[in-house]
Formats: C-alpha cells, structure tokens, sequence
C-alpha cells in the first residue's frame, strides 16, 4: 500500500490533497514519487520562504539535532535565548514567547491582551475586534477571532467577546470600539482573505484610535511576515508599529515554530506560570528559525524580493491587460494574487489543477483568487516559465 492509500485509509479527511505524493524538494523544485518534477509557488503556504532543504538551515538543523532537541521551558537553552534576543533586536518588541503553530501564537496574543487589562483590574475590558474575512487559525480563540463564516461551520458556540468589522473602514472601527475593548487584531496583509493589503491611511488611522482609547493593537504577520512583503515585518511597509506582533509559518522554514512578540508595556500581562507550552522554542526549532532570520534580515536579500516580487507582479498585469477573464492584481512583494472572473466550469480551482499538472503548484482561495507565494529565492526565469504556462490556459 503506497503512502497515498495509507494517507486515505488512516488519517483524517480534513483536507482536499492533490493526487500525488512528494518525496524530495530542494530549493524552489518538488519531486513526486513518480520522479515528476515542480515548481513551488506556494511554499507550503508561505512557510518554506528560503526553499526547501536550504544547506545553511540544513545544516543548523542537523548540527542541533545531534547536540540538543528538548529539555522543555524549565531551562535555559542558548538557541531559543539567541533567537528571542535576535527578534527583539530586529523589531518594535521587548519580550517574546515562543509557541508551535500560528494559531498557538495568536491564542496567546489573545490571551495577553486580555490578561493585560485584568491585571490591572479592568475586567470589562476583555473584547477583541477583528476584521471581516480575516483569518487567524483553527483552534477555538482563534477561530471566534476570524472573520470568515465558512471555516466556522458545526463548532458553535464560539467563544464570546469577538466582534468583526470591515477591513480597511476606519468609521465601522470607530463604531465598535468602547470601554469593553481590549485589542485590534489585524492582518496587514490578509492571507486566506483574498491576498486584500491595508490601505496606509487605514492603518495609520487604526494606530491613533488605538492610541486614543487605550487598545492595544495586534498585529498578526503569521502569512505577510518574514520577509515575505519585501520588509522583514510586513507593518514596516507601513511605518507603524504594533503592540503585538504574530509571526510563523517561514519563521521555521518547515520547522513548527510560532511567536508572539510584544513591548514591554503588553508584555506585564503575563508573569510566571500565567501561560505554558510543552514544545515552544525547543533547541531544535529556535536553532533553525535563527539561522532564517539572519539570511532573511539581510538588506541585500530584502531588496532582492522586493525586485522579485515587482518583476512578478509586472508580468501579471501583462495578463490582466492580454486577457478578460483576469480581473485584477493583489498583493505586495511575493505574496501576489490573480483575480478572476468567475465562470461555471473555470473557477480558481480549475486553474490550480491544471497548473499543477503541467508542474506549478499555487493554490485558490476565496474561489476566484489564484495565490502566488513562491520562495522568496525564486529566479525571474521561473516566474516567466509560470506566466507562460498560466497565459496558455487564459
């Protein structure tokens, strides 16, 4: 039985896989079991930002595999006190907690901001607003923060004290916001969403309201960070900051890693034994994820996905003005999308099959939108080689 059966048979039917098994990846290329060779525009959704097997993350990891895995939160460990110090440095924040998953780093995000207010016997003050179409994970916290209804569906009742307004409308904002509010949680970029980036005068108008009454303001950069828009932290863009800051996905390159970032002032919301996890920043993870925020922090390498990512989005607007059913373009840096027109029979999953049977892998979102996140090493020549192919089936 290959492991395709065995996937069908014995594991959760969670999710809708394409028909075929990777069994190798080295830097933008995936290799089936048949031998068949792709190119990777998705990353694993945004997580491999350096390609996969990168030798440099490669061999940190295997250099801490052989020396030190785990030893749990009850110590000290040099990888996880050099990436706390590294990402401190790199950023707005004073303190950060290491969590697996991007969901987790949000929960405690979630957690923080409400803890925050309590410790200072505000206990009214415990609501989050989020925006619509939002997305910021699975578990139950952050499945009541997201702002999509779909992905909600058979797990009411959700936790209460979440409310959602449309994004990039500073006036709904202002409307929801009162003395029971405790955070703004937002995406810069919103990923699942649509590939739908903040307008500058929204956020910066969010800063101030937040300023104004007190709010703290989460930023959730788990899919738009790390390098991904072009700056190391997406809100750069943006010349704001935020009080919280949620990164993962490529802060691991692959390695489940998550964390949540904070300034000192958010940060007294936690203190000793107040929150907890098993596996977060183990040596293994936080030796990898180092060595990704020293290659990604480079302003040469910045530089370079930001010349990548205009090149890109230049050849999509060649299609958008070749072909009708392009509708329009999203995104900043790599993490780009092709709006389409929706038709019957050629919706964004059309696109995504044939794609990636002539050996591109991207994926759909919000059913019109083709998602385009390649590693951030991607070479023009392979962004020409996805532009052909996709202009073929327009």
């Amino acid at each position: 039985m290959n492991s395709i059966k065995k996937t069908e048979n014995f594991v959760f039917q969670t999710y809708l896989r394409q028909g075929k098994a990777f069994v190798k990846g080295e830097g933008v290329f995936l290799w089936d079991e048949d031998g068949k060779k792709y190119t990777d525009f998705l990353s694993g959704i945004a997580v491999c930002s350096l390609g996969h097997c990168h030798p440099k993350i490669t061999q940190a990891i295997s250099k801490q595999a052989s020396t030190l895995i785990h030893v749990s939160n009850l110590f000290y460990t040099e990888p996880q006190a050099e990436l706390a110090s590294k990402l401190c440095e790199k950023s707005f924040a004073d303190r950060v907690f290491f969590a697996n998953s991007g969901a987790e780093a949000n929960e405690a995000a979630i957690k923080l901001a409400r803890r925050y207010f309590q410790k200072k016997g505000e206990n009214s003050r415990f609501k989050i607003i989020t925006m619509e179409q939002s997305f910021h994970g699975r578990t139950m916290a952050t499945l009541s923060a997201t702002g999509q209804d779909k992905i909600k569906d058979g797990f009411y009742p959700l936790l209460k004290g979440f409310s959602h307004v449309p994004f990039n409308d500073i006036k709904a904002l202002e409307k929801q916001i009162d003395a029971t509010v405790c955070a703004v949680m937002l995406e810069p970029l919103q990923g699942e969403g649509g590939i739908i980036a903040a307008d500058p005068e929204y956020l910066k108008a969010v800063r101030q309201l937040c300023d104004k009454t007190g709010t703290l303001l989460i930023f959730d950069e788990i899919q738009c960070g790390m390098g991904r828009c072009g700056t190391l932290f997406a809100h750069e863009m943006y010349n704001i900051t935020p009080d919280i800051m949620t990164l993962a996905k490529a802060l691991g390159n692959g390695l489940p890693i998550g964390a949540m970032l904070a300034t000192g002032d958010a940060a007294t919301g936690f203190d000793y034994g107040s929150h907890a996890t098993t596996f977060g920043g183990t040596p293994l993870a936080t030796a990898a994820a180092l060595e990704v925020v020293n290659i990604i922090s480079e302003p040469s390498f910045l530089e370079q996905v930001c010349a990548r990512g205009q090149y890109f989005k230049e050849q999509l607007e060649k299609l958008k003005n070749k072909h009708a059913r392009a509708v329009g373009i999203r995104g900043k840096g790599l993490l780009l999308g092709l709006e389409l027109s929706l038709e019957a029979d050629r919706n964004a999953a059309f696109f995504v099959e044939q794609l990636f049977k002539k050996g591109f892998i991207i994926n759909g979102i919000q059913d019109k939108i083709l998602r385009f996140a390649p590693p951030l090493i991607i070479e023009n020549q392979e962004i020409d080689r996805l532009i052909s192919a996709l202009d073929s089936l327009l």
